[in-house]
């Protein structure tokens, strides 16, 4: 059995720790480990292999954390952009055997009792083998709104409901015959084709096309132009309320989509007033509350807040409101800010930046170049930079010259001088980027050659 891994979406909800270029997916939340981690970790007992589907930004960020846990048998399939899920598996499905079985699941979703998930899983591979389209039905424990929901007789399935009412909610609850619609499944990657073909014709033929013209050099990237033509559908919409090979399995396995800071004050751990354990944390007769930061807080007389501290950004909301943030990050678009994309700490394919002050005029950044990395070939048009080498040995191209730069050396690049910077060392290359221009954003980089193929 194949993992095929969604690795989509930016987690607007739980801003500001999640951003486009660190999603929530990838933040070390539990113990050191992200959900992409535990998502891998989880499955691997019972698949192969692993299908990640990602977009080139985050794929990195992916291939840091697998080669952290030292995982193996991972295969990537590259999306320029999101056409929601329904392309997104039928890419993944195209690249496997028509009777290879595949687990598909989001890479953000947190279960607490992996016992219960296995022998869910062996329940979904049964079905799978009779030539079924399975889905996980979560077992609802509260008259949520948030979710859709699945309902069904026995393994059967009646109808799908997209995110009721509170009055349907709690109907819902009451009968006892409705579940949670939890967005993972299971099936034989041909099965899914076929019933996608039948179903979603126009989704199906774009989506071969795409694949038949994508790069298959170690991964599978989808190309700009093959991408925007397939329509934009989920696969419940497309095949899953369809199709009558559908069958669901109940499952209680402490599942959570983690979709909100509220959902994820019920997973964290707590101290004896209720409030998230940080160790940064003064409290004074202040209860409830979730606190996120890594500098010290001091609550006095607050009870169930959201506190969510970051190096550029704060959040403070009600518990409760916290499916709202996104309306945070869509006003933040609007005012063609940077924080809803990336943190002052950025992780890129050759290293890390951070960024220690931006003001009009200047920028400074401490940069990490692992060994053996280097950075596009490039040139800005608003920016000159100066770098100062602090530890390891950088070598610099500016036109047509290459030469080295040790530690407490320095060099100086004119705007508009194509340029690259690369660490042919066996150590991190560190070093200190003052950017002097009247714009200093990242979108001010011309790129000429990249070994990312990042545009």
């Amino acid at each position: 059995m194949t993992n095929i891994i969604l690795c989509g979406g930016s987690g607007t909800r739980l801003w500001p720790i999640s951003r486009t270029l660190m999603p929530k997916q990838f933040v070390p939340l539990f113990e050191g480990k992200s959900l992409f981690q535990l998502t891998v970790e989880r499955n691997q007992s019972m698949c192969n292999a692993q299908m990640i589907v990602s977009n080139a930004e985050q794929y990195f960020l992916a291939v840091d954390q697998l080669t952290a846990m030292k995982s193996t048998k991972n295969h990537f399939l590259l999306e320029p952009l999101g056409r929601n899920t329904a392309p997104a598996i039928a890419l993944a499905c195209m690249a496997l055997p028509p009777e290879e079985i595949v687990l598909v699941t989001p890479s953000d979703h947190l279960i607490k009792d992996e016992a219960a998930y296995l022998l869910v899983l062996k329940q979904a591979m049964e079905q799978a083998s009779l030539n079924h389209l399975v889905t996980f039905g979560i077992t609802p424990t509260s008259p949520e709104t948030g979710f859709g929901y699945i309902e069904a007789n026995g393994l059967e399935v009646r109808s799908f409901t997209e995110k009721p009412n509170a009055a349907t909610a709690q109907h819902y609850l009451e009968q006892g015959n409705y579940y949670w619609n939890s967005g993972m499944f299971c099936f034989k990657a041909g099965l899914f084709l076929d019933e996608l073909q039948r179903y979603a014709p126009d989704i199906y033929t774009a989506s071969r096309i795409a694949y038949d013209n994508a790069s298959k050099e170690g991964i599978i990237r989808i190309g700009y132009d093959d991408m925007a033509s397939i329509p934009e559908e989920s696969i419940d919409y497309a095949v899953m309320e369809k199709s009558d090979c559908v069958r669901v399995i109940p499952s209680d396995m402490g599942w959570s989509d983690l979709g909100s800071f509220d959902a994820l004050y019920e997973e964290l751990p707590k101290d004896a007033q209720g409030n998230t354990q940080n160790d940064h944390h003064i409290s004074i007769h202040s209860h409830n509350n979730l606190l996120l930061s890594h500098r010290t807080v001091a609550t006095v007389n607050v009870d169930d807040l959201l506190i969510i501290d970051t190096e550029d950004a704060l959040l403070i909301s009600k518990k409760g409101s916290s499916q709202h943030v996104k309306e945070v990050v869509n006003e933040l678009k609007k005012r063609g800010s940077h924080l809803s994309n990336i943190h002052l700490t950025a992780h890129r394919p050759w290293g890390v930046y951070s960024v220690l002050e931006d003001t009009p005029g200047y920028k400074i950044k401490r940069i990490v170049v692992h060994a053996g990395k280097r950075l596009s070939l490039q040139k800005h048009f608003h920016r000159n930079e100066h770098w100062i080498v602090v530890s390891g040995t950088a070598t610099v191209t500016v036109g047509e010259k290459t030469f080295l730069i040790r530690p407490n050396e320095s060099t100086y690049i004119k705007m508009g001088e194509i340029h690259r910077l690369e660490n042919m060392g066996k150590i991190d290359l560190i070093l200190i980027e003052v950017q002097v221009g009247e714009y200093t954003g990242e979108d001010d980089i011309i790129r000429i050659d990249d070994d990312f193929q990042r545009q």
